[in-house]
C-alpha cells in the first residue's frame, strides 16, 4: 500500500486537499494528514471557510522515510504560512532529496521555491506566482499538469484529476477507474 502525507494548514483550498484524497483513497492509498498542530484545519472554499479536516499527526512527527509521495494543496492562505516554517521546507527537502513524488498545485509551488528545489525544473501554478517560479530558476509553463523528475505541479482546481493522476503514475497506482469519477 503506497502512503502519501499531505502537509496543510488553515486555508487550504478545500478541493486541492479534499479531492486528490479521496481519489487516492479509493485507489487504495493510505492518505495522512499533517499540520502545525493537532486537531482540524479549515479549508478556503469559493472566498470563504469551508470545511475542517483532521490532522492526523503534526509536522514535527513526520518521519518522511514512512512516506512514498508529498502531496501539497494550495489556497493562497496556506502555502504562504507554511512556506515560513522551517520544519515543513526541511520535510519538503528530505522528499526531494530521496527522489520521492512531490505535488504541489495552485499557490503550493511557493513551497517547492521556498525549499529551493526548482531550480532548472519545469512547472506550472497559479498565474500570480508564476513570476516567483520563473525567478526560482523554474520553466514555467501553462498546462494542466507540468511533470519534471519527481516533481509535479499543476494551475488549479480545475486541473485536480490531471494533478492526481499524474502522482499516481508517480507512485506507480491504477487509478483509471477511480478518475473517471473524479
Amino acid at each position: 500500500m503506497k502512503r502519501v502525507l499531505i502537509i496543510a494548514t488553515d486555508g487550504f483550498e478545500q478541493s486541492e486537499l479534499m479531492q486528490p484524497k479521496q481519489i487516492l483513497e479509493d485507489a487504495g492509498a493510505e492518505v495522512v494528514v499533517a499540520s502545525l498542530e493537532d486537531g482540524e484545519i479549515k479549508g478556503w472554499d469559493e472566498g470563504d471557510w469551508g470545511d475542517s479536516v483532521t490532522v492526523d499527526l503534526t509536522v514535527e512527527e513526520v518521519v518522511g522515510d514512512d512516506y512514498d509521495a508529498l502531496l501539497l494543496p494550495g489556497g493562497q492562505i496556506n502555502p504562504d504560512k507554511l512556506r515560513m516554517e522551517e520544519s515543513v521546507i526541511d520535510l519538503i527537502r528530505q522528499f526531494d532529496n530521496a527522489g520521492k513524488p512531490i505535488a504541489a498545485i495552485c499557490h503550493a509551488p511557493w513551497l517547492l521555491v521556498e525549499a529551493d528545489i526548482i531550480d532548472g525544473k519545469t512547472v506550472t501554478g497559479w498565474p500570480s506566482i508564476r513570476t516567483d517560479l520563473e525567478n526560482a530558476g523554474g520553466d514555467v509553463v501553462d498546462q494542466k499538469a507540468a511533470v519534471d523528475g519527481n516533481i509535479i505541479t499543476s494551475r488549479n482546481p480545475d486541473d485536480i484529476p490531471a494533478f492526481t493522476q499524474a502522482l499516481m503514475e508517480a507512485l506507480e497506482m491504477s487509478g483509471d477507474k477511480v478518475l473517471e469519477n473524479a
